[in-house]
Parts: structure tokens; C-alpha cells; sequence
């Protein structure tokens, strides 16, 4: 497994920890920075996948509820909604990395932390998504 996977893996463990259980922002990152990947560069991506979605879950929301009709993103599993938001932020935030290799991440890692049927959901709406790069200049 990559490293880059693991940086989006422990991204969706604080994810998860904040949306579940309502904890500070800061505790959880206090709490998992032993669990960062080794390496500079991994622990930057992985801070920076976690603060940037926390930063802007609002929009990334808002964008979500947009393209996943029939969906109201409170009622989505915990895991599915974060890994989903964390996708959708690499959608937007970044252009080095193409949409092929964030979608198919997601959809691993939702194989590895959520349900048996949540790749295909996972994948679903993160095709829906994926307009939001190729149309790009809507940065968060």
C-alpha cells in the first residue's frame, strides 16, 4: 500500500473521529499525529487532506448535496460521507493529481472501511463529482 494511501486512510480516521464524535478539531489532531505516515512530505499531505476538508466541509457539502440526488448526506454512512468529502476536496484543491487515481483510492478505501456495497455508491457519486475538476475555477 502506498504511502499517499495511508495519508488519506489516517485523513479518514480523523474525519470520522470529528464527525462521530464531535471531538475538536485540534484533540484529534493531537491524538493521531503518531499515526501519520512517515515522511515530511506524507504528514504534510495528510494534515493538509484533513485541515482543508474540516476548513471548508460547508462547501464541500454544498457541492456534494448538488450532484448526489436523492441523498441527503446526513443520513450517508459516516465512512461513505467522509471518504466521499475527502475526495471531493482532492477534486478541487489539487491539479497534480489525476481524477482516475482519487476516485479510484476512494473506492478502495471505502472496500477496506465500510460496507461491501459502498465502493459502487462511493464510486457513483464521485463520478457525478468529478465534473466539479474538468470545470474547473470553482476553487475552495
Amino acid at each position: 500500500m502506498g504511502t499517499r494511501r495511508k495519508s488519506r486512510e489516517c485523513s479518514l480516521q480523523m474525519l470520522y473521529a470529528v464527525d462521530n464524535c464531535n471531538a475538536p478539531i485540534e484533540s484529534i489532531y493531537d491524538s493521531f499525529i503518531v499515526y501519520f505516515p512517515k515522511g515530511e512530505a506524507y504528514r504534510i499531505f495528510t494534515i493538509n487532506l484533513f485541515k482543508g476538508v474540516c476548513d471548508n466541509k460547508e462547501d464541500i457539502d454544498s457541492l456534494i448535496r448538488q450532484y448526489a440526488k436523492n441523498w441527503e448526506i446526513e443520513r450517508m454512512a459516516v465512512v461513505d460521507r467522509n471518504i466521499i468529502r475527502l475526495a471531493a476536496y482532492e477534486f478541487m484543491a489539487t491539479t497534480n493529481i489525476p481524477i482516475s487515481v482519487i476516485i479510484d483510492e476512494a473506492v478502495e478505501i471505502s472496500k477496506k472501511y465500510s460496507t461491501k456495497d459502498s465502493s459502487k455508491f462511493v464510486n457513483g457519486i464521485l463520478d457525478k463529482l468529478k465534473i466539479v475538476r474538468t470545470h474547473k475555477n470553482q476553487k475552495i
